[in-house]
């Protein structure tokens, strides 16, 4: 790649705990959509928002990325929340990766659920200094109440939101938790590769589900913590 050249990253946020075809799904469409050439998963570290809440141990929410994307050369596992002591905020984030990547345009991907919650996230504005934001859309979910939101949004922050069409695919990682818990089964919702890491040690067995928000970063805790 030529020194110049300005490379376009795509950031993944998510607890995924645990990760599934809705996320790679949505990730996927933001490459394909905005020509981006790289897309960074970024598992949740310590966050606000679910101090009190259960959250599965990074090490086996990152391995399980790491099997999930392990055959997209364009997907890659980035660890700087989890292996921070820090809470996680997105707009410190988003400055440590534009300090990091120099030479990039940053698209921020988030689920039509976190759309509406944005503003109450910590700082947005430095937010949107650092990077743009992708919205994933399904079309059967209020898609005029989001499209109102988008202009919203762009009018007040000049320009920084956009659309992401995604398929309508119902899955959670809120449901699959639920699913193991009572035994019943999630192929064809995760990776097989997912699915066989999270038999072999025994993930989510008679744990209860945590309430999930939306299929990104899957919480609200950017505005709030």
């Amino acid at each position: 790649m030529k020194k110049n050249t300005v490379q376009r990253i795509g950031i993944m946020g998510g607890t995924f705990d645990p990760i599934h075809y809705g996320h790679l799904m949505i990730a996927e469409n933001a490459r394909e959509q905005f020509n981006l050439e790289k897309v960074l998963f970024l598992p949740t570290g310590h966050s606000p928002h679910k101090q009190e809440q259960y959250v599965t141990d990074s090490l086996h929410r990152c391995r399980m990325v790491s099997l999930a994307i392990a055959d997209n050369p364009v997907f890659s596992l980035n660890k700087m929340e989890v292996e921070s002591q820090e809470t996680s905020y997105t707009y410190v984030t988003m400055q440590k990766l534009k300090e990091a990547y120099t030479n990039a345009e940053l698209f921020f991907i988030l689920g039509a659920d976190s759309l509406f919650d944005f503003e109450l996230w910590r700082k947005p504005e430095e937010i949107l200094k650092s990077c743009r934001i992708l919205a994933a859309c399904r079309k059967h979910r209020q898609e005029e109440g989001f499209f109102r939101q988008i202009a919203y949004l762009n009018e007040k922050y000049q320009d920084r939101f956009f659309p992401l069409d995604t398929p309508n695919l119902e899955v959670s990682s809120q449901d699959i938790r639920r699913r193991l818990q009572y035994g019943r089964t999630i192929r064809y919702l995760v990776p097989e590769t997912v699915e066989s890491y999270i038999r072999k040690h025994h993930l989510y067995e008679g744990e209860e589900a945590e309430v999930e928000t939306n299929g990104n970063r899957e919480e609200t805790e950017k505005g709030t913590g």
